[in-house]
């Protein structure tokens, strides 16, 4: 009789021969056996009937604000809003204060990860026309998924906005470059259309066009350059066609709220608590952005996670802060959009595991294989339930989404074979550990 660790049993589960009923047996912490294991023994058993067995949810887009704004987040409270939403894996941004840009600011993240994070990590290092001749090395380091810019101003410091920055940032390494695409120069000309208190303005300032003359300029560069892209956020109608025609070199992302939220609506109910750069955009640019989901534009979604306090968000607009939360949420609200029909269960998890892992050369991550780490998302696609702020972890205390109804909710979070949430709460603390890349992996 075979025997494992953890076995799985009976659950519907997404694997890349579809989506069927069987069996999951783990072993030191990874995929050992699929199918019919009912004979079989295990230290531990999860029954899984009537629920479906997912790959990780890895979020490729979060803002866990520590060091620097640890009054709005921190890599604890951030990463425990993951696992309680279902996800098993995150990418965290640089922007932090100090931001990460060196090999010190790096490993201090590391060190600060270890034992305290929930999920598995890892960081983005950040671009600054300071570090461009670093930055090769920088990208290579261990626990690091890539180098981002900030190609216009956003929360915190970072900017690369000149073009010979830009381009030789792009020269400057080899792993798939992350951009938040903005005009800076576009953003400062047009702060006139900023009506103070009024953050339906927000889109007017930050319009179509400072995203989709950043993302033909970068596209053009990186072609130059010849480096690989990855976008984030993308929400304007305009850029796809751009991105469409650039499937050699660049990937795209979205985010759930802008497939969810649209203008002027969610600012009217919202106020600033709607308010993330880019912008919640009108329904026009949100029905192409689903166009393009359906079309497999779309390459991945992250929730840019990017949390404020209540009194930051309290402040006049323009002086609230962009960004919301959004990590905890990401699972139940894609899982609602598939119970409504707008995409399919193997879509969902194309864009929230399988993407992420073969976009960025996740190892061992992505997919229910042999071999692979046993990461799960369990979901019960019929289970309903209202979001609520009272539920959110992350340190701010709020969603974007309180009082939505969804169907489809995360019910366990496992993470190489340990059960780290298991129907709604945390059962095992700080079991995360850094994420490893093909293309910086190093003999064992």
């Amino acid at each position: 009789m075979k025997s494992y660790d953890l076995l799985i049993r009976g659950g519907l589960c997404a694997t890349p021969n579809g989506i069927a009923p069987a069996d999951i047996g783990i072993r030191d912490g990874k995929i050992a056996a699929i199918g019919a294991l009912a004979d079989s023994a295990a230290a531990e058993i999860f029954e899984a009937k009537g629920l479906h067995v997912l790959p990780g949810v890895i979020d490729t887009q979060v803002h866990m604000r520590e060091p620097g704004n640890e009054h709005k987040e921190d890599l604890e409270t951030g990463s425990r809003a993951a696992v309680l939403g279902g996800v098993t894996g995150v990418f965290e941004m640089p922007n932090t204060n100090p931001p990460t840009t060196t090999r010190e600011a790096i490993e201090d993240k590391l060190a600060r990860a270890a034992g305290r994070m929930h999920c598995d990590h890892a960081f983005y290092v950040g671009a600054t026309p300071a570090n461009v001749g670093a930055l090769s090395a920088l990208e290579r380091l261990p626990g690091v998924c890539g180098v981002k810019a900030f190609l216009g101003s956003s929360t915190g410091t970072l900017l690369l906005d000149q073009e010979d920055a830009i381009l030789a940032a792009l020269k400057g390494g080899t792993r798939r470059m992350a951009v938040h695409s903005e005009n800076e120069e576009r953003l400062k000309a047009r702060k006139a259309y900023i009506v103070r208190g009024d953050v339906r303005t927000h889109p007017d300032w930050r319009d179509a066009e400072t995203a989709r003359s950043s993302t033909e300029r970068v596209l053009r560069l990186a072609r130059q350059a010849g480096r690989r892209l990855h976008v984030l956020h993308v929400t304007t109608a305009e850029e796809l066609p751009l991105l469409a025609a650039a499937r050699d070199i660049a990937t795209v992302e979205t985010t759930p709220q802008h497939l969810t939220l649209a203008g002027p609506e969610c600012y009217s109910r919202l106020g600033s608590y709607a308010q993330m750069n880019p912008p919640i955009r009108d329904e026009h640019h949100r029905a192409a952005l689903w166009q393009a989901v359906t079309d497999g534009l779309i390459d991945v979604i992250g929730s840019d996670h990017a949390p404020h306090t209540h009194e930051e968000k309290a402040k006049t607009y323009p002086d609230s802060p962009s960004g919301m939360t959004g990590v905890q949420t990401l699972v139940t609200l894609m899982l609602d959009h598939v119970a409504a029909g707008r995409l399919s269960l193997e879509r969902f998890v194309d864009l929230t595991s399988a993407g992420a892992a073969r976009i960025f050369g996740i190892a061992g991550k992505g997919r229910i294989a042999i071999g692979y780490d046993a990461d799960f998302t369990i979901v019960d696609l019929k289970l309903t339930k209202r979001i609520e702020n009272s539920w959110i972890a992350s340190r701010c205390g709020w969603t974007p989404f309180d009082g939505l109804e969804t169907t489809g909710w995360p019910v366990a979070t496992i993470i190489r074979g340990l059960t780290v949430m298991r129907d709604g709460a945390l059962v095992m603390a700080g079991q995360g550990k850094p994420l490893r890349f093909w293309e910086t992996f190093e003999p064992g």
